[in-house]
């Protein structure tokens, strides 16, 4: 890698990417998106949750529109989520070993030590999981670490956040008795729960449930941007109370105080996020959540490839080097270590 620092991040969307293209795509090298190996070595990129989006059915609404979309159908969601889940897999077999899909913090570790990119499968939404849990042990045996409850439309388990702006994540009720299930479920098994998109009172009831730290992947500082896709302060101090984390998102609508999608703006906006929030949570509790491939990000960043511009940005706000390695993958791994039950 080209970057002095390696980058774990929180979040990105580049499975549903390669899956849903209309040409041909490859994850080694492509000029589509934000991210590929390529970009990956050039800008330091060292891994980090490759999610697993079931895409809604052609002419559903959008929770764009600012309403929730309606919940999928199981067996979509179920095969949609094999088919994306064995394209990383298949990355992984024609890597020749720079690629590797990582159950163990040590594995994440070697591939820091060697250069190999470090892929976690995350479940963005818990569409595919039955209730009786045979689709989450199986997917858990297959290297399945990582889930968030919902993306922005309700499911069996609980209810997300419509993207209106300027409003709250207080949306609707908390989870179902389905919903509390299977937190016990994650907490059992080992599998961090990821409380982005999940609305407010879903987030309390996994607080009260959960006996793990609590983790919003991809989230920001609602104080900031009041956008119900970011942590209110209250949110903010449970997570802190939890010793656990918030991975910052680099989508410029949730990172402008005025909510706008314009990528003409400066990296400094996510430097504010990420000083608000080490102020609110502590040094060891922030990272990176960058939805490559899932929004819209700064001109300035770019792509994976522009990390290194990020990175410059926090040192010239403050940022000394053992704190820009805890922001860029340290905390991440420890986290994970208080998570992960190998």
């Amino acid at each position: 890698m080209t970057s002095a620092l390696p980058v774990f991040d929180g979040h990105n969307d580049t499975l549903l990417r390669l899956y849903t293209a209309e040409h041909n795509d490859s994850f080694f090298s492509s000029p589509h998106g934000h991210l590929d190996l390529s970009r990956a070595r050039t800008g330091g990129f060292a891994g980090g949750f490759f999610a697993v989006f079931v895409p809604p059915p052609t002419h559903a609404s959008s929770p764009d529109d600012g309403i929730l979309p309606d919940p999928l159908p199981y067996a979509y969601a179920l095969q949609t989520t094999l088919g994306m889940a064995a394209l990383l897999f298949r990355i992984e077999s024609q890597s020749a070993g720079q690629v590797c899909v990582a159950r163990t913090v040590s594995e994440i570790e070697y591939g820091l030590q060697t250069d190999t990119l470090s892929a976690i499968l995350h479940l963005e939404g818990a569409d595919p999981i039955d209730t009786e849990f045979h689709t989450l042990e199986v997917l858990y045996q297959a290297g399945l670490r990582s889930l968030g409850i919902v993306w922005s439309r309700p499911n069996a388990y609980g209810y997300g956040v419509p993207f209106r702006f300027p409003h709250t994540p207080d949306i609707g009720p908390g989870l179902t008795d389905a919903g509390r299930e299977l937190v016990r479920a994650c907490n059992r098994l080992g599998v961090l729960i990821d409380l982005s998109h999940l609305n407010e009172a879903g987030f309390w009831d996994v607080a009260r449930l959960s006996d793990a730290p609590l983790v919003a992947t991809h989230s920001n500082a609602h104080t900031i941007c009041p956008s119900p896709r970011n942590l209110t302060d209250r949110q903010l101090d449970a997570i802190r109370e939890s010793d656990g984390m918030v991975g910052v998102n680099f989508h410029v609508g949730f990172l402008r105080p005025d909510g706008q999608r314009d990528a003409n703006t400066s990296l400094d906006v996510v430097a504010n996020h990420v000083i608000y929030l080490v102020e609110r949570l502590g040094l060891d509790r922030v990272g990176f959540g960058s939805d490559f491939d899932g929004a819209l990000m700064p001109y300035d960043l770019g792509d994976a490839a522009g990390l290194p511009r990020l990175l410059e940005t926090l040192r010239r706000r403050g940022f000394d080097a053992p704190s820009l390695r805890k922001l860029a993958h340290e905390n991440w791994l420890r986290v994970l270590r208080k998570t992960w039950r190998s």
